[in-house]
């Protein structure tokens, strides 16, 4: 989805309701929808979600991270895309991210070996000592030239699951080792989205998806969203167990909002960029 300029910004807000003509969302809910950048918004019940009643203790803010769209972006590209079996070796990149830190944790939770790719060693260092992560790497430091080498020391095994949300020529390394009738779930391709003119090729690695078997599927967590409360049952005993943890990257007032989208594409944040109004 493109702007232009004078258009309001896109963009997902939680926010308490001030007034309601539909019955199922009343005055002092919270509720979330796709309003745009904007402090007050008029929108319809049918494109507004209520935000069910979180335990104690749990921030509201977390609906639009690891209880709301990355979140569920994470436990549905597990579950239904990648079909995620407690034998599976997981890789994910911008693992330290909204999704790809609640990806590695339920792979982990699941039983699965963990690997994560990250642009610095305090990200590495968190992914393995606070999230639980098997292995992680710098990719700044473990560059496209030296990634094979390092894939077969952390996953000598060969990787079963590869949940993809950068991109780029690193990602045309990872295919080289995913295993027979290996999962790829794709959810996004963040290193290219500002890129002018080329954008990285795929067909280098195409034959890898032929010869091996490999199901490459590209989803939209909206597919699933009919599901949503039964996934954020099983998520909530998550995080009250201490099995999910989570990180924000907060920014405060409306005048940040620049700021914090920005952050998103120089791998700032860690955990999900909230901005609070």
């Amino acid at each position: 989805m493109s702007a232009k300029i004078g258009d309001t910004m896109f963009g997902e807000i939680v926010g308490k309701v001030t007034a309601s003509k539909d019955p199922a969302i009343k005055v002092g809910d919270y509720a979330q929808a796709y309003a745009g950048w904007v402090t007050h918004a008029v929108v319809n019940g049918k494109q507004t979600q209520r935000i069910p009643e979180l335990p104690e203790g749990v921030p509201l803010t977390l609906t639009v991270g690891t209880l709301g769209m990355p979140g569920l972006t994470a436990y549905f590209g597990l579950k239904e895309v990648a079909q995620l079996k407690e034998t599976d070796t997981v890789l994910v990149n911008a693992a330290a991210g909204a999704v790809g830190s609640v990806v590695g944790q339920i792979a982990k939770i699941k039983g699965c070996k963990v690997i994560g790719s990250v642009g610095s060693d305090e990200k590495v260092k968190y992914l393995k000592e606070e999230l639980g992560f098997d292995e992680a790497y710098n990719y700044k430091v473990v560059t496209p030239d030296k990634l094979g080498d390092e894939l077969k020391k952390l996953a000598p095994n060969g990787i079963d699951v590869f949940f993809e949300n950068v991109g780029g020529e690193a990602s045309s390394v990872i295919y080289s080792h995913i295993n027979q009738k290996g999962r790829v779930a794709v959810c996004g391709s963040i290193s290219s989205y500002n890129v002018k003119g080329d954008k990285p090729k795929v067909t280098e690695f195409i034959h890898l998806l032929i010869y091996k078997s490999i199901r490459v599927e590209g989803f939209n967590v909206m597919t699933y969203f009919a599901r949503r409360d039964d996934a954020l049952k099983e998520m909530v005993v998550w995080l009250k167990e201490g099995k999910l943890k989570y990180r924000e990257h907060k920014f405060e007032n409306f005048e940040s909002m620049f700021d914090a989208f920005a952050a998103l594409f120089t791998g700032q944040n860690t955990g999900k960029v909230v901005v609070t109004v």
